[in-house]
């Protein structure tokens, strides 16, 4: 449901969210970022170590797609390999469709694929970021070109997660990556880019206060790094594990970490010592220079010299490609439009909340014997369930919103009323709880089969513009599946 609910993400930025998440598993001992066996681990080239908690698709996805014989192939091949990332999206009615611009035109949509990211794109009174502003010039640029009228062609933007970005291309459910994504050999095999989206950028490592001294490079042999496995990063850290093992050295260990988290929440977790270093493009720092203060930019520490951004599209959509190759020589970094969007995401700071505080802490650890009787009762995650309710009131049992919204949870009492809730009080703590991981049950039961965190994105969208959602793309199965909420 991450893939869908474009306009229900609850905050701005996971950040908060994920380091919360993270310091609630550091004080309890145990972490989330796990060193575990995997079958991923067990084939792994000996020039390098994956370990980690792999719940998402392997690195080979694109040349499993590619090899595909035709493109039913592509998209069994997405779906066995992404699990129910594609379920999802089929579920709620983004259906695989294929075809250069003129097709595009033709059924009135250019689908945008892209990930949830500070500035890139999240939620604010709606869809907001570089990339629905682009999404929404490259509509206006398309329909006045092909001189649309009243029957226009739609640029929607669909989120999902980033190793789903690539194989969702490849089997049709989108038509553009826009997504900072960079330009690599490996990926150059399964998908082709458009020209350059960005200046000439380097490939760095940061660090934080929990890291030890690092004088070069060869420090990180026998190391932990943890990086996204479908990042440019990982192919950087596999080729210099690659050459310290040629020079004898022990080979890097590559922690993963879930795919849902961005440059951004790893740089806020170096910040907060909860890594000690993590692999980042260099500009990305350099933005959150004034938020997050005690990371270091290791300019002398480049994995990765010269890459460029571009956006991803299909190898057979060359209309599409020179089209798009135009709209950015006008619109790119540098023009007047782009440097207009860059300013105005790049220069707000005002993203983040302090989820590492004593207070929310102190908060916390006062309720925790709740969340946790509470997520086992009803199925769910108990620190999933604290962050939510973190998210929501910064555990804070006396807010109240605008819309009548009550407590920790911030549920309405129309919710709590509701014959799949029925829990009264919610006024007071303890009920309020309960009703909230309740009702997120009742969500997963309901709504969704992927993974937990698209139960949190649910969780302020509501019950019923998740129906309305799916009435609106399949009428017959939402009516099969009605609810009062």
């Amino acid at each position: 449901m991450r893939s869908l609910l474009a306009d229900t993400f609850p905050k701005t930025l996971l950040t908060g969210f994920v380091t919360f998440t993270l310091a609630l598993a550091a004080n309890s001992g145990e972490s989330e970022v796990e060193v575990a066996e995997s079958s991923t681990a067990a084939s792994a080239p000996a020039e390098f170590t994956v370990s980690g908690r792999l719940t998402l698709p392997p690195d080979n996805i694109l040349a499993s797609i590619d090899t595909a014989p035709d493109r039913a192939a592509a998209t069994d091949a997405l779906a066995s390999s992404a699990g129910a990332g594609s379920g999802s999206l089929k579920r709620f009615g983004v259906m695989p469709q294929f075809g250069d611009l003129d097709t595009m035109v033709e059924r009135r949509a250019i689908r945008v694929l892209t990930v949830y990211g500070p500035g890139r794109y999240f939620l604010k009174d709606g869809p907001r970021g570089t990339v629905q502003e682009y999404a929404d010039k490259l509509q206006k640029v398309v329909n006045e070109a092909f001189k649309t009228g009243l029957l226009t062609v739609q640029v929607p933007v669909i989120p999902v997660a980033r190793d789903q970005l690539f194989p969702a291309l490849q089997a049709g459910y989108g038509d553009i990556v826009m997504a900072g994504t960079t330009v690599t050999d490996n990926r150059q095999v399964g998908v082709d880019f458009t020209n350059p989206v960005s200046k000439p950028l380097k490939e760095v490592l940061i660090t934080g206060p929990s890291a030890p001294r690092l004088g070069s490079l060869a420090d990180l042999s026998d190391q932990t790094v943890y990086l996204r496995l479908s990042s440019s990063y990982a192919e950087s850290v596999r080729k210099l594990s690659q050459t310290l093992v040629e020079q004898g050295q022990a080979p890097i260990r590559i922690e993963a970490v879930d795919e849902s988290l961005e440059d951004e929440d790893l740089i806020e977790m170096v910040d907060t010592g909860l890594l000690p270093w993590a692999v980042v493009d260099d500009y990305k720092p350099q933005m959150w220079r004034e938020v997050f203060t005690r990371v270091t930019v290791r300019d002398d520490l480049v994995l990765r010299q010269g890459a460029r951004l571009a956006w991803a599209i299909r190898p057979d959509s060359p209309q599409l490609k020179t089209f798009l190759d135009t709209f950015l020589k006008e619109n790119r970094e540098g023009t007047l439009f782009g440097n207009i969007i860059r300013n105005r995401y790049i220069r707000d700071f005002n993203w983040t909340e302090n989820a590492m505080g004593a207070t929310e802490l102190s908060r916390y650890h006062k309720l925790s014997a709740l969340f946790r009787k509470y997520g086992t009762d009803y199925g769910m995650d108990p620190t999933l369930l604290a962050a939510q309710g973190f998210q929501e009131s910064r555990l804070d049992q006396s807010v109240r919103s605008p819309v009548g919204a009550i407590g920790v949870m911030q549920l309405l009492p129309s919710t709590a009323k509701d014959k799949n809730v029925a829990i009264p009080n919610i006024d007071e703590l303890e009920p309020n709880i309960e009703a909230g991981a309740k009702y997120m049950a009742f969500l997963k039961e309901r709504y969704f089969s992927g993974p937990e965190l698209d139960e949190l994105n649910g969780f302020s969208a509501g019950a019923g513009l998740l129906q309305r959602r799916a009435w609106a793309d399949s009428p017959t199965a939402a009516r099969s599946s009605g609810t009062g909420l």
